[in-house]
């Protein structure tokens, strides 16, 4: 079976310790609400990225990040106290509140503003050149795991807006002009172009 999220936060955790092993990464996460039923082998998203569970504890988990995951992710700007969004993949039984994510990034991109607008937020940020044609207005993104929904593009610039709950939920807060975003585009625009375009 396929995993897959909704791109809904459960909750913010933190980088606990990190250790480097060959070209691995290995990834200490203390958490809580999301150890609840955790079991050795279950995938979890960590700022958006699909990661197998290796190692848990009373208060943490553990990942090992592979070298391809440390290229496509910002988990290399990781540093012991960084804020990291957590969702536990969907079961069948769940509502699927967000939209279809997989987990799988596309690529980094980088944070151009945040502005406060009347209690909510507005984040620009500047998505790859080669991934724009995945991108719609009032259409569905992930930004390090958190469903979103496309307010605004300008050129290369995508614009998304912020709820006060979705902003208190998640390391948004954390991030500056030129942090890197785990991006990953709606998974239904890439099956649709394959479809339209013969092989």
């Amino acid at each position: 079976m396929i995993d897959m999220f909704t791109g809904l936060v459960e909750e913010e955790g933190t980088i606990a310790k990190l250790e480097r092993e060959g070209t691995n990464l290995n990834i200490e996460v203390k958490a809580q609400q999301v150890l609840d039923d955790m079991k050795l082998g279950d995938s979890i998203a960590i700022d958006g990225v699909c990661q197998t569970v290796t190692k848990i504890s009373a208060d943490s988990f553990w990942v090992t990040a592979i070298d391809e995951t440390l290229k496509l992710t910002n988990f290399n700007d990781y540093a012991e106290g960084t804020k990291v969004n957590l969702e536990r993949c969907l079961r069948a039984q769940d509502r699927l509140g967000g939209h279809i994510v997989q987990g799988h990034v596309d690529a980094v991109a980088r944070l151009v503003s945040i502005d406060s607008v009347d209690g909510s937020y507005e984040v620009v940020i500047e998505v790859p050149a080669e991934l724009n044609r995945y991108i719609i207005h009032k259409g569905s993104i992930a930004f390090n795991g958190i469903s979103l929904t496309v307010a605004a593009i300008d050129g290369n610039q995508v614009k998304v807006c912020i709820i006060p709950k979705t902003w208190e939920m998640t390391n948004l807060s954390d991030l500056k002009p030129g942090s890197a975003i785990n991006l990953e585009v709606d998974l239904l625009a890439k099956y649709l172009e394959k479809l339209a375009v013969p092989a």
